[in-house]
């Protein structure tokens, strides 16, 4: 509880600590990246609800994920969808931007939460996608 006010804090929001921050997160059950990714999250006040998906192409589709923001995982919170290894501060975004739909970190870049193996640290966007068709880079790592 108290990282999350004191993240909220940091990030100006307007989150309290007793609202709840529930995330469905749909993954491979091959993948051992989308458990690191969910353990960050677990670490920064969420709680998560992991669900194996066979079919992982089907479910992006049908929550309106464009294949270029593709990753490996797909979470949805507050019914927006987060793709990949989006920072947990940076998912509170979509509860102060009621014009994306979703935000997504494409591909699977190094030193990302969830990607941390080794000393490389790729530089990355989190990318929100707007209810317009169009995009705004929410975060720069």
């Amino acid at each position: 509880m108290r990282r999350l006010v004191l993240l909220a804090a940091l990030l100006g929001s307007t989150v309290h600590a007793a609202e709840p921050l529930t995330i469905d997160v749909y993954r491979d059950p091959n993948c051992g990246c989308c458990s690191q990714w969910i353990k960050h999250l677990e670490q920064n006040g969420f709680t998560v609800h992991d669900h194996t998906e066979p079919n992982m192409s089907e479910l992006k589709a049908r929550l309106g994920v464009p294949p270029r923001f593709s990753s490996c995982h797909t979470g949805v919170i507050d019914g927006k969808f987060v793709e990949g290894h989006v920072p947990a501060r940076d998912i509170l975004t979509l509860r102060q931007r009621p014009d994306l739909l979703g935000v997504a970190v494409p591909g699977m870049p190094m030193g990302s939460p969830g990607m941390e193996m080794g000393d490389r640290k790729d530089t990355y966007e989190v990318l929100g996608l707007k209810r317009d068709g169009g995009e705004d880079v929410v975060a720069r790592h």
